[in-house]
């Protein structure tokens, strides 16, 4: 009798594999967490085995079996997008799954419209896209649930490959009323003495704060935000002002609190914004499909 489950079942698996939970499980590959649940029970009812030991309040943990059974279905998929990039090149149509990672911390600003203007052009790509921190998205690149992402070129491992886009020099985001914001620059030093809202994400906190280091200052920091329109608001509000590479395309936080935005001065390092993609490893027909459009969209006047 043939097993009946499904690639999207497998790719679940992974992802709980990956995560060690359904709940964050779910965030990655954004399906809702009853779907991955079913999904689980299934390829457990199906195959007669018991995949994860459940926790309680500590997540799921793989069985022996379930590690091995994990790696088998990592195999499949990759074999499966095989056939899908092999179908693309003997028909030269870019079709078949494409799964985009994007850091948090621009998500908002970019992907939508890359999104939108890519699925426009190939409509036969399954777009999927996964808002996350660097270090998460280096974790997909390598556990292959993301196929490409875009990042910034902060410490890149010797295993992931950069594709530079956009340069993206710093700038000071403050109150639309505060005393430095009609400012054609500010300085470091200019900055250090007033309370400072960081937008704290792994890599990210590293390169604000060199901003300061590299002149010998330390900032003040009274607030700490993992999220950009808490960040938006919260600086909008009078609680201080932050940093950030990426400036949406309105003054207006997400309260309607108004800001500036206020290039920096000084020896402070530009990123660049760029996408990152396994070294070694070819391009599938629809990946180069999305670094050819991400390149002929994304202009420095686009963040």
């Amino acid at each position: 009798m043939p097993l009946r489950f499904t690639l999207r079942q497998l790719e679940y698996l992974v992802a709980v594999g990956e995560a060690g939970s359904i709940a964050l499980a779910s965030e990655r590959v954004n399906i809702s967490s009853p779907s991955i649940s079913a999904a689980i029970a299934q390829l457990e009812a199906e195959f007669g085995l018991a995949l994860f030991v459940r926790k309680h309040a500590h997540g799921l943990t793989l069985t022996q079996g379930g590690r091995q059974f994990m790696a088998q279905a990592k195999a499949v998929l990759a074999e499966a997008a095989r056939l899908n990039d092999l179908a693309g090149e003997i028909t030269g149509q870019v079709r078949g799954p494409l799964s985009v990672g994007c850091l948090q911390t621009f998500a908002q600003v970019l992907l939508p419209q890359l999104r939108r203007g890519f699925v426009d052009a190939f409509p036969q790509v399954e777009f999927r896209q996964a808002e996350l921190n660097q270090t998460e998205i280096f974790e997909g690149l390598r556990g292959a649930t993301l196929d490409v992402a875009l990042i910034y070129d902060l410490d890149i491992p010797s295993d992931i490959f950069f594709l530079p886009l956009i340069t993206l020099p710093p700038y000071a985001v403050l109150q639309a009323d505060h005393p430095l914001a009609r400012q054609t620059s500010v300085s470091p030093a200019d900055l250090a003495p007033l309370p400072m809202v960081l937008l704290d994400l792994p890599f990210s906190t590293d390169y604000f704060l060199s901003v300061f280091t590299r002149a010998g200052l330390r900032p003040r920091i009274v607030e700490r935000t993992r999220d950009m329109g808490v960040m938006r608001a919260m600086v909008a509000n009078g609680f201080g002002y932050s940093i950030a590479n990426i400036r949406p395309v309105t003054d207006q936080a997400p309260d309607g609190g108004r800001l500036a935005h206020v290039p920096l001065a000084g020896p402070v390092r530009p990123l660049q914004l760029g996408l990152a993609v396994m070294a070694g490893a070819g391009l599938a027909l629809t990946v180069q499909a999305f670094v050819d459009h991400a390149r002929a969209t994304l202009t420095p006047g686009t963040a």
